[in-house]
């Protein structure tokens, strides 16, 4: 038997005409789509009205330009492949004067954005005057300008809110260059659902809640974002351990009773974040716990009603990611991009 990843392309569709019906939506596909399949989620999202995506990697760009010629493609990280980035008409992130200067002469007849820094502290200009220099030089095609909000998905603090000032000044400062400007984004889910679409702004860029998560967890009904991914093992034994025994390598749980141990056919060599350890499985709708995970194997500890053969879910319309992420596991993307994907029967719904 083979652990099974089964994706809900359709409820990934809904997600994308969901948020897209509302806002232009810039789709974040980086990473193989979330680990979700590059061509799975630009179908899907393609489907759902998306035009414009966004990705770190060139080579997934030009994925995407390969499978449609028409929509906007941008490179959210600066790179220096500009023959491929002109010859796949792709849009490119300048984040730096020191960037700019070095290439200046290779951006010519590249379209541009400009990425502001602000508290992330990751890429970008740090002053409106350092991309004035850029959006008056004739020579340069920008087309839009954007910023992440790092503390979006954080209450009870102000860092969010610093941050939308913080780039809200900017856009203030550059309002002259504003209404040539294609593109203005800065607002992932998060931020997007806290304060509708921010002032000046054209698109939001959505990432988790396209996949079907909520980006944060108090106040939003499971409604808002329908989960499109489940996973699922097997039992592929049952093993009685009298009270007093250890199982799993190195005595990793000692029984206090005699109880009966399924043994299921899915561990962390595919890709389970070690604390999902610590919450439930679902065998035949009734919760079963977690008392060794393995490489290749959990151990769980079940009653009379489990079978050989049954199916062990791990991840479902009850158990979400979001809920997980919650309680401490990990956020959606963590849980998800460490899934081992050829480690499963990976099924298309």
């Amino acid at each position: 038997m083979t652990a099974r990843l089964i994706l809900n392309t359709e409820r990934l569709t809904r997600q994308a005409r969901r948020f897209q019906s509302q806002v232009d939506t810039i789709a974040i596909v980086k990473n193989d789509g979330y680990n979700h399949g590059l061509k799975t989620v630009f179908e899907a999202f393609y489907a759902g009205g998306i035009r414009s995506f966004a990705t770190t990697s060139l080579a997934e760009a030009i994925q995407l330009r390969e499978w449609d010629r028409d929509i906007f493609i941008l490179l959210l990280d600066p790179g220096a492949d500009f023959d491929q980035i002109r010859t796949y008409n792709l849009t490119l992130t300048v984040s730096s004067m020191d960037f700019y200067k070095k290439y200046r002469e290779e951006l010519k007849d590249i379209a541009i954005q400009l990425v502001y820094r602000n508290d992330l502290n990751r890429l970008g200009f740090t002053s409106s005057e350092q991309m004035k220099q850029i959006l008056d030089d004739p020579d340069m095609n920008v087309t839009g300008l954007w910023t992440h909000f790092a503390s979006a998905d954080d209450f009870g603090v102000d860092r969010y809110e610093k941050e939308v000032k913080n780039w809200q000044t900017v856009l203030e400062e550059l309002k002259a260059y504003l209404p040539d400007m294609t593109y203005i984004h800065a607002q992932n889910s998060s931020s997007y659902l806290r304060d509708d679409l921010l002032p000046y702004h054209t698109h939001i860029r959505g990432g988790v809640i396209l996949y079907g998560t909520r980006p944060y967890y108090d106040g939003l009904d499971t409604s808002i974002a329908e989960q499109a991914v489940s996973i699922e093992a097997s039992v592929i034994e049952l093993t009685p351990v009298k009270a007093g025994r250890s199982i799993g390598y190195s005595a990793d749980y000692l029984t206090e009773k005699d109880i009966t141990v399924a043994v299921c056919d899915i561990g962390y060599g595919n890709g389970l974040l070690k604390g999902r350890k610590a919450f439930p499985v679902k065998i035949n709708e009734k919760a079963y716990p977690i008392r060794v995970m393995m490489m290749s194997h959990i151990l769980v500890e079940v009653d009379e009603d489990v079978e050989i053969g049954d199916t062990v879910t791990l991840y479902d319309d009850d158990l979400r990611f979001d809920w997980f992420t919650k309680n401490g596991i990990g956020s959606f993307s963590q849980q998800m991009s460490s899934l081992n994907k050829q480690t499963f029967e990976v099924v298309l719904t």
